[in-house]
Parts: structure tokens; sequence; C-alpha cells
């Protein structure tokens, strides 16, 4: 429902469950056993999961962000920022470029300037091309008004 939004809340360094094909009850129960917020565009979930539920109407992740910020106090750090694994959430762990090396390709072992590994599914990270026009992204839809 929400995956593009938890995966901009893991970009921004927020713990954010996801797991697409995961039911309704389950969910509500992983969400009220571990005492998160259920984020939810479902109504019906969002109704039977709790008083720590926020139904999410917004359309683009942009929106959905300003309406999760106006509704909850997160506290945004950019500091956080590109510290939990995009895909499976965990935390990421600075290594050498030497353990790089092994799993990223040639180039980008003698070229990036640092290197971080998921301690949950094992992905090596780097800020590619692509890690400043993600970084701009998150500033402004993380620190605007």
């Amino acid at each position: 429902m929400l995956g593009t939004l938890a995966r901009w809340l893991r970009f921004a360094g927020f713990d954010a469950f996801y797991e697409a094909g995961i039911s309704d009850a389950h969910l509500a129960g992983l969400a009220r056993g571990e005492g998160r917020w259920l984020l939810t565009s479902d109504r019906r979930l969002a109704a039977s999961a709790g008083p720590r539920s926020l139904l999410v109407r917004a359309g683009t992740v942009e929106a959905q962000v300003g309406e999760v910020r106006r509704r909850l106090p997160l506290v945004v750090d950019a500091n956080r920022f590109f510290t939990r694994c995009p895909v499976c959430n965990a935390a990421l762990d600075e290594i050498s470029r030497e353990e790089a090396q092994t799993c990223v390709p040639p180039y980008v072992a003698r070229t990036a300037p640092r290197f971080r590994r998921c301690l949950g599914c094992r992905r090596t990270y780097w800020p590619g091309t692509h890690a400043a026009r993600i970084a701009d992204r998150l500033a402004r839809i993380f620190t605007a008004g």
C-alpha cells in the first residue's frame, strides 16, 4: 500500500517496517506488539488496527510525508539520512574500501568515498550519481514546513 513512503522514510533514517502481501490482521498485530504506528491508506485497516494507526490519504510521497509529519511527531535529522537499508529496513554500517571491493564494481571500489553494508540483507551501498538527487529530495520533503 505505502511501500514508496516506507522506502523514503528509510532513506531519511526512520525505522519503517513494510512487507508486501502481509495480511491486515498480521500487520495490525505486529504494529501493536512492537509499539509501532501503523500507516495505511486502507480505511478498514485504519479503523480496526487500534489507536496507533494513521490513515494516509495523500497520493504522492511528498504529500504523504507532509501528512505524516503534520500528524506525528517525527524528528527529522539530516545526519540520519542514508543510515537504514531502503530494501529491508536494517541499519547500515560503515565498511572499509577493502571490505567493499569484493561486492562492488571495480571502478566503484576505487573511486567511491565511502561504503555502507546492510546488517540485514548484506547489500552494499555507496554514494553514486543518484545520491545527490535523493539527498536533495529528502531535504525538500522532510524539512519543508
